[in-house]
């Protein structure tokens, strides 16, 4: 949601690998970068689960600058 100025993705550019933790797993990953086309599927499951909160939230969620930040994350 803060796009590609913010810390988190900025780190990931450069680094391209990192640790996640959900659910109670840690994982080390690789950040990967993925090709536009996933960026519809991602925004619709976006507005799938946030339609509920205002039409604000939801555009910024699925923004093309949010989106300009999709990447898969591969185990390492």
């Amino acid at each position: 949601m803060n796009g590609p100025t913010s810390d988190w993705f900025r780190a990931t550019r450069s680094r391209h690998e990192g640790r996640i933790r959900a659910g109670g797993v840690d994982r080390d990953v690789a950040f990967v970068d993925v090709d536009g086309a996933i960026n519809d599927r991602v925004d619709a499951a976006y507005r799938a689960k946030y339609g509920r909160y205002s039409a604000n939230t939801t555009r910024r969620i699925t923004s093309p600058e949010a989106a300009s930040t999709t990447m898969r994350l591969l185990p390492r």
